[in-house]
């Protein structure tokens, strides 16, 4: 096992060389995912929240963590997802007092149909080989602080 790293040292060029095309990365996914999201007449931030649904029906106290705002910011992008039907409001099984929020059949397509709209890798990772990809995805997952396993 590798000792420490020193994190208290300047980087070096390497690593400010790779934090910016990080950097770069994340700037085309969020211009991708706007875009996408636009083209179904949502924001980014309702577009995040069906994505989200489309997972698993979370109750609003943990929508807004993972979306990192305040409940009540959750609570009208909510109102205006279910003004399209794209999610409805239930009681939680666990608990009849917490209301969750979950995907329609509706939203749950749209969804589908935004994550498969996401172009701006495509291309690019389709270039690397399976084995190139597979390093750059536990990297990732490293990074994220996923580990490794579950290859």
């Amino acid at each position: 096992m590798a000792p420490p790293r020193d994190t208290t040292r300047r980087p070096d060029a390497l690593t400010l060389e790779v934090v910016e095309l990080i950097g770069e990365v994340v700037a085309r996914f969020h211009a991708d995912y706007e875009e996408a999201a636009a083209e179904r007449a949502l924001t980014g931030a309702q577009a995040k929240l069906l994505s989200l649904l489309s997972l698993e029906p979370l109750p609003m106290r943990k929508l807004a963590h993972r979306l990192k705002c305040e409940p009540s910011n959750v609570t009208g992008i909510v109102d205006r997802l279910e003004a399209r039907g794209l999610v409805e409001r239930r009681s939680d099984p666990g608990d009849r007092r917490v209301k969750v929020a979950a995907a329609t059949e509706e939203g749950r397509r749209v969804a589908r149909g935004l994550r498969e709209s996401l172009s701006f890798a495509r291309a690019p990772l389709a270039g690397l080989s399976e084995q190139e990809r597979v390093s750059l995805r536990d990297a990732l997952r490293l990074m994220v602080g996923e580990g490794a396993a579950g290859s």
